[in-house]
C-alpha cells in the first residue's frame, strides 16, 4: 500500500501536500506516525484500566466472576462481531480509493458508520437493563435490588462502566470522524491519489475494535 501511494502521490497528490513537507510520501509518513503515536497514548490509557483489572481480579475473583454473570454473553459477542465487519469495511473502503471507485468506498465508510450505531444500540440496552436492575458502579449499587451476593460487587461495575463507557465514547468519536469522511469521499476529495485522512481513522477505528475483543472476555467471560 505505501508504493502505490508514494507513487501515486509523487504523480498527482501535489496539491494535497502542506507546504511544511518535502513532498507527498513524507507528508503521509508523519502523518502516520502521528497517529500511531497518538494511539500509543490511547493504549497507554486502556492500559491503566487493564492493569487495574488485572489486581482486583486477582484479589476477588469470585465477585468479578459474579459481575460477569449478570451480563448477557451473547450481546456481547454480537457487538463484537459487529465490530469485527466494521474492521473489514473501513479497510475495503481504503482499498475502494486505492482504485479510484468512489462509490464503493462511500458505500462501505457508511456501513461502518452503521456497524458502529448498532454496536451503540446494543449497548444502550445492556446499560438500560442495569440501571433497572440497580447494577451501578460503587456504592451506587443496589445490593437488594441486584440480589448481590457479594457486598463490594459495585468495585466490578466501576470497572465496567468505565472501560465500556470510555471505549463507547471512542466509537461513538470514530463514528463522527467516519460520518466527516463519506461526506468528503462523496465529494470526491480522496482517490488514490490522496486518502491519508482514511488512513489515519482506519487505524483509529482498528485499535477502537482491538480493545473491544479484549474487553469482551474480561468483562463477559471471566470465570
Amino acid at each position: 500500500m505505501r508504493g502505490l501511494m508514494s507513487t501515486s502521490n509523487h504523480s498527482h497528490g501535489g496539491a494535497h501536500v502542506a507546504h511544511h513537507f518535502r513532498d507527498a510520501e513524507h507528508q503521509f509518513d508523519s502523518a502516520k506516525q502521528g497517529i500511531w503515536l497518538f494511539m500509543v497514548t490511547e493504549i497507554l490509557m486502556f492500559g491503566g484500566l487493564f492493569v487495574g483489572y488485572a489486581i482486583f481480579h486477582t484479589i476477588y475473583p469470585q465477585m468479578f466472576s459474579e459481575g460477569a454473570s449478570h451480563l448477557d454473553w451473547r450481546l456481547g459477542f454480537v457487538n463484537t462481531l459487529v465490530l469485527i465487519a466494521s474492521s473489514y469495511t473501513m479497510a475495503m473502503s481504503i482499498h475502494h480509493l486505492q482504485k479510484n471507485e468512489k462509490d464503493q468506498a462511500v458505500t462501505k465508510l457508511w456501513i461502518t458508520v452503521l456497524c458502529g450505531v448498532i454496536f451503540m444500540v446494543i449497548k444502550a440496552f445492556e446499560y438500560k437493563a442495569k440501571f433497572d436492575h440497580g447494577l451501578l458502579p460503587g456504592h451506587l449499587l443496589n445490593v437488594e435490588h441486584a440480589h448481590a451476593v457479594h457486598a463490594n460487587l459495585g468495585m466490578y461495575y466501576g470497572f465496567y462502566f468505565c472501560m465500556t463507557g470510555l471505549h463507547g465514547l471512542h466509537v461513538l468519536i470514530g463514528m463522527g470522524l467516519i460520518i466527516w469522511l463519506a461526506i468528503r469521499a462523496k465529494r470526491g476529495d480522496f482517490g488514490a491519489d490522496y486518502f491519508t485522512p482514511v488512513e489515519g481513522v482506519g487505524i483509529f477505528w482498528h485499535i477502537v475494535d482491538l480493545i473491544w475483543i479484549f474487553l469482551f472476555p474480561l468483562l463477559y467471560l471471566v470465570g
